[in-house]
């Protein structure tokens, strides 16, 4: 029997694109989900940038149709409460292209932050949520646009409760916690011998040679807080699966289940707000102590 936590408690995740929710936060969402909690998505992008193989563009027409159809149908798997689609366009990896569109979320950044940062204003005080969690300041793999999610929201942070600052005549609030997310070291390391022992360089990795592993090693921050999510690695797997034009729940190594349950015991996030002291112990609840 699921045990149902006291009503009000709202989880608000600042996220990129379609699939971040789900690869990097699947089985905390529905762990959450099922202990009650309120938990709403804003997803800065459409995911355009991305590539896929051309049988899924035939079906829905577009890379950002295929995108965004997969990742209602992730909200719906994981029971998010409200997806809040900011429309920015997706800026592709560090030194893209489409970095320099103009409508992308990492050129709006450079030239009209304060547009930004009032859109991510405007979702917190309509959610009002006491926790936020978000990419590291590295974005987890150097995206840029997981890089202007972290700014945007640590400067909604300090804009969103000032009652000078007006966005639709919504009232001033106070999110109480906000969280980086972290990758788990081992399952990372992993991933580095791998590469290796295919002779691939692990600065170079993934589809398309743009993702720097060891780059990634170097970026995590200190797990401050344990989330268990043993019970919730399928339905991890299912709202991955969700995004299958960018690999489904494939991308996990391809670790069974079994084994999943052992390296996977744990999702680790950095507590930045309020800032972790040296003297504290390991959390193992998001809302500990409100």
């Amino acid at each position: 029997m699921v045990e149902t936590m006291s009503k009000g408690k709202r989880l608000l995740i600042c996220y990129a694109h379609p699939d971040d929710e789900s690869f990097g936060l699947g089985a905390l969402i529905a762990s959450h989900v099922a202990q009650g909690v309120e938990v709403y998505l804003i997803c800065a992008t459409s995911g355009e940038a991305g590539s896929m193989d051309a049988s899924y563009i035939q079906q829905y027409g577009s890379i950002k149709a295929t995108r965004l159809a997969e990742l209602e149908c992730a909200v719906r798997v994981l029971g998010i409460r409200k997806l809040f689609l900011l429309g920015f366009r997706d800026s592709g990896m560090m030194n893209h292209a489409d970095n320099q569109h103009g409508d992308s979320l990492w050129s709006q950044w450079l030239h009209n932050p304060e547009e930004v940062v009032r859109s991510f204003v405007r979702v917190m005080r309509q959610v009002q949520p006491q926790v936020i969690i978000t990419f590291n300041e590295y974005g987890g793999y150097g995206h840029p646009d997981h890089i202007v999610c972290q700014r945007a929201t640590v400067a909604a942070l300090q804009q969103v409760n000032d009652p000078d600052y007006h966005v639709d005549d919504l009232a001033p609030y106070s999110p109480q916690k906000l969280y980086y997310s972290t990758v788990a070291k081992m399952p990372m390391q992993i991933r580095i011998w791998q590469e290796r022992f295919k002779g691939v360089d692990p600065s170079r990795a993934g589809r398309n040679h743009d993702v720097d592993l060891l780059a990634i090693l170097d970026h995590m921050t200190a797990v401050t807080t344990h989330i268990s999510i043993t019970k919730y690695l399928q339905a991890w797997d299912d709202a991955s699966n969700c995004h299958l034009s960018q690999g489904g729940a494939r991308i996990f190594l391809g670790f069974p289940l079994w084994l999943r349950r052992v390296l996977f015991r744990y999702q680790g996030f950095t507590r930045v707000v309020p800032a972790w002291q040296p003297n504290e112990t390991l959390e193992t609840d998001l809302f500990a102590g409100l």
